[in-house]
């Protein structure tokens, strides 16, 4: 193994961990801030017209309760 290569090697690897680590912060960051806010899935139901209360995901769960009489 030449210099060369140990240099772009170690240089990719470092890359590679200094990446990892950040994205890593960033995923600690986003998923921290989405545990902080009140849970949707807890109190979503379905209205009498079918459309969905307190749900804030594109996918929506199968038998949900439906929502109650205010």
């Amino acid at each position: 193994m030449t210099r060369t290569e140990f240099t772009m090697g170690s240089a990719t690897f470092l890359a590679v961990i200094i990446a990892g680590f950040s994205s890593a912060v960033w995923a600690d960051r986003h998923y921290a801030a989405a545990a902080a806010m009140p849970s949707a899935s807890a109190s979503a139901c379905v209205r009498e017209d079918g459309s969905w209360e307190n749900w804030i995901w594109a996918n929506v769960p199968m038998l949900s309760p439906k929502c109650a009489e205010r």
